[in-house]
This record gives C-alpha cells, sequence and structure tokens, in this order.
C-alpha cells in the first residue's frame, strides 16, 4: 500500500461513504474503498432496491465506477465496512464486514486484470476492528479472466 493510505485510513474513507449508503430495507449501510496506484481513492456504497435481486453492493459500485473512469487495472486494495445505519447516518457495530460471494469475484475480476493478489480490509462499521486478506485467501480456486486465456 501506498506509505500515506494504511489499511486503517482505506477504512476510513468507506466509513464516510456508507453514511451515503441508501438501505432502507435493510438499514445496513456498506461502504467500500478503493486505492489506486497514483495514491488515489475512489468510493462506493450499497444501493437497495425494493426488488432486492437488482441491489448494487458496495464493492461493486466503487469498481464499477473505477472502470468507468478507465482506472480497473490501476486498483491495488480495497477496504469495506458495514453496518446498521443509526438515525444520524454514522455505521454501528463492531463486527468486521467482508464481502459477499458475488462481490469477491467481482474483486477478483479486478485483481487478475491488475496482476496482484489484491488485499481486501474488512473493517466493522466503527472502523475499531480490520481484518486483512487477499482476495485469493477469500476466493481460492476462483474462476476468471485468466482461465478464459484474456490475461
Amino acid at each position: 500500500m501506498s506509505k500515506d493510505i494504511t489499511p486503517a485510513v482505506l477504512i476510513a474513507h468507506a466509513r464516510t461513504a456508507a453514511r451515503n449508503a441508501h438501505a432502507p430495507y435493510s438499514g445496513y449501510g456498506v461502504g467500500a474503498a478503493l486505492l489506486l496506484a497514483d495514491g488515489s481513492v475512489i468510493t462506493g456504497a450499497n444501493f437497495e432496491n425494493a426488488s432486492y435481486g437488482l441491489t448494487l453492493c458496495a464493492e461493486t459500485v466503487a469498481l464499477g465506477t473505477a472502470n468507468a473512469a478507465g482506472k480497473l487495472r490501476e486498483v491495488r486494495a480495497i477496504g469495506i465496512i458495514g453496518g446498521l445505519k443509526g438515525t444520524d447516518g454514522e455505521i454501528g457495530g463492531n463486527d468486521t464486514c467482508h464481502p459477499c460471494g458475488r462481490c469477491r469475484q467481482i474483486i477478483n475480476e479486478a485483481a487478475e486484470l491488475t496482476g496482484i493478489d489484491l488485499p481486501v480490509h474488512c473493517g466493522s462499521g466503527d472502523g475499531t476492528q480490520i481484518a486483512s486478506y487477499t482476495i485469493s485467501e477469500l476466493l481460492p480456486h476462483s474462476f476468471g479472466p485468466k482461465d478464459l486465456g484474456l490475461v
């Protein structure tokens, strides 16, 4: 990671993003923050939908934003937090939030395109706990662009 962007700083960016989560159905806000090669950070928040299957996870929003900016191959790490939203919009809870299976697959796609076993920092809603993994630890035996001969 960049010497200025530690896992704790990345988690803080994710917590800020989670305040913007649209989570009227579950009340569970999730934020994600991507560290790019140049040290910049792209964030995303979950966006729930009344048709639950159409909900967008924070990780997907952030990675889609990076892709739209032409920066998907520049992702170097991701921080994720989640917890129940308070009436003030703050995210609470001291259990770490881990990416769902779909998001693990999407993170793996970015990892294979970058050629880096991306670090995934999972934080608690209140930001006090951080557990760090690589995407290959979270999604062993993955299927992705390499299996299709694309990287």
